[in-house]
């Protein structure tokens, strides 16, 4: 995708049909909000661009997917609140979600994931 912008869409993980719900945020001030201020998520957010998180006056533990350009994942770690993740060089995206989730999700490094914005 060459131009994202911020609301709703779906994430498809690998070849699985299953649509997870998503929120992208692509503009300064959603990538800034992020999920503070929540006590959870349905599905995952999408940060754009990005290579590395924070969780400080979070209230929940995430999972943090790092992507690259293609939407294949370099490395996903779980972060308790009040942690600060290092930057991967080669993330261009950051993904989020519940802490568990991802392992459900099955997402691990080297799988490929689809947006779906439509």
């Amino acid at each position: 995708m060459a131009h994202w912008h911020d609301g709703p869409a779906a994430l498809r993980v690998g070849t699985d049909v299953t649509r997870i719900p998503l929120e992208v945020a692509a503009s300064y001030r959603a990538r800034t909000r992020g999920l503070l201020g929540r006590d959870g998520i349905e599905g995952a957010m999408l940060l754009t661009p990005a290579a590395s998180v924070h969780t400080f006056r979070m209230r929940f533990a995430i999972d943090v997917a790092y992507l690259d350009r293609n939407l294949r994942v370099l490395d996903v770690v779980t972060m308790a609140p009040g942690r600060i993740g290092l930057p991967r060089p080669r993330a261009r995206h950051v993904l989020e979600a519940a802490a568990g989730a991802m392992a459900g999700w099955g997402l691990a490094a080297g799988t490929t994931l689809e947006v779906d914005t439509a």
